[in-house]
């Protein structure tokens, strides 16, 4: 009777087993509803994510298309602070492992260090600026700076009252030098006997440096200045402790510095490029070609600030505006510096 018992038993745990193993599969077959794989992208920084220039103007870029496609569909990883070649490299070829699609590596110094990369990683995504160099997994964006400057620098012509406009450069070369071309192209423009001075610290990151030139150059009696890089802010700080006078930047709007003293900004929209380099992803092409910013394609904005807008006259605002439009059209073309 025991040994009846102990059998029924037996095989009633045997029937649970089996019952309980047959319904994972169940579970596990089941179509579940899932979203669209997510995007994955690295930017590589030579300075800061809130240098107020070159660097944040990008990161904001990010953040608006991860807004507009939405966290879920857009992941983001940046690393800041990466000037040295080798650290840079690292960081690269770290996220490439790690599987992100699409890497930002923003600066012209990254060129050397993505060619050497991007063959290791031929599925992957490199992107660098500025410059015009490609291979068929690298893009090269590339700012028309001189298009922005143009405008800034006939700005700069009629609303000086020294007749001397300032430029604090960082480096004699690459987007800096185009800059720098066009605001004199445009000083010129708007008003022959205006001088533009200029002078480089050598550095893009020397923020005392820039403020100290910004000085030099209000004490050799320029009213209103410009320049270019993350080493603009000490320049724009260095003119808002002053009464009269006047920054006009690039790369972003850094109105929130000195309220009341940057005038106007040439201002990147990073997110037009991202969003295109994400498309072209997925049509198959994964470099290869070389991307410009410019007013006709909205990647450039000129824009005033706000709060200063009213303080330059209707007439230099119809001027600017004109160039502004000859230059979409294609019937004004900013020169670029000579090699």
């Amino acid at each position: 009777m025991k040994k009846k018992v102990l059998s029924l038993i037996l095989a009633a745990l045997t029937m649970l087993a089996f019952t309980g193993c047959a319904a994972k599969p169940a579970a596990e077959t089941t179509p579940q509803k899932t979203d669209a794989q997510k995007i994955r992208i690295a930017l590589v920084l030579p300075a800061t994510v809130d240098d107020m220039a070159w660097g944040q103007s990008m990161v904001e870029g990010l953040k608006a298309v991860q807004k507009s496609m939405g966290e879920d569909k857009v992941e983001v990883a940046i690393s800041e602070k990466l000037g040295n070649a080798v650290d840079a490299g690292a960081a690269i070829r770290q996220y490439a492992t790690q599987g992100y699609e699409i890497i930002f590596a923003h600066g012209s110094q990254y060129q050397s260090v993505l060619n050497d990369i991007a063959k290791d990683f031929p599925k992957t995504t490199f992107a660098y600026g500025t410059g015009f160099a490609t291979q068929p997994n690298i893009f090269a964006y590339d700012p028309q700076a001189q298009e922005g400057g143009y405008l800034l620098g006939i700005l700069a012509a009629k609303m000086t009252k020294s007749g001397v406009v300032g430029i604090v450069g960082p480096v004699e070369s690459g987007d800096a030098v185009k800059y720098n071309y066009g605001v004199q192209q445009g000083v010129a423009k708007g008003k022959a006997d205006v001088q533009t001075r200029i002078a480089y610290t050598g550095s893009f990151n020397d923020i005392v440096g820039a403020g100290n030139l910004a000085k030099t150059q209000m004490s050799a009696g320029a009213d209103i200045i410009t320049g270019s890089s993350q080493q603009a802010v000490g320049a724009v700080r260095a003119i808002g402790e002053t009464k009269g006078n006047y920054w006009l930047s690039t790369d972003m709007d850094q109105s929130s510095i000195a309220p009341d003293h940057v005038l106007a900004s040439q201002v990147y929209h990073w997110e037009k490029v991202v969003n295109k380099i994400i498309d072209l992803r997925k049509q198959g092409t994964l470099g290869g070609q070389h991307l410009t910013l410019t007013l006709a394609d909205g990647t450039i904005e000129f824009k005033y600030n706000e709060k200063l807008a009213d303080k330059v006259p209707a007439e230099v605002k119809a001027a600017v505006e004109t160039a502004k439009q000859e230059i979409i059209s294609g019937k004004l073309k900013v020169e670029l510096p000579k090699k």
